[in-house]
């Protein structure tokens, strides 16, 4: 008598939609690249993943500091948060 084991794996899997983009044989090539000889990730699908969230995040981190050097120019954030840093100095210090 064989017995066999079946695991299910019941993770929920993103849903994927095919897209199709013009690509220069260059990006083709090195896309399979980084796959194929690099392991960036697993699929030359996936690759393309990474390379678009890092793209993202590099320019939302941009944007933020964007924002944040806006922010510093501001007279009443500035104000705002001298009056935020004086509300928490109050003048404890840690014991010696």
């Amino acid at each position: 008598m064989t017995r066999h084991f079946y695991h299910v794996q019941n993770a929920r899997v993103e849903a994927r939609t095919k897209r199709t983009y013009r690509l220069s044989a260059r990006s083709q090539a090195r896309v399979k690249e980084l796959s194929a000889r690099y392991g960036v990730a697993g699929s030359q699908d996936a690759v393309v993943e990474v390379a678009i969230d890092r793209l993202y995040r590099e320019i939302e981190a941009t944007a933020e500091g964007d924002r944040w050097a806006e922010a510093a120019a501001d007279p009443e954030f500035r104000a705002e948060t001298a009056d935020i840093a004086r509300l928490f100095d109050n003048g404890e210090t840690w014991p010696d």
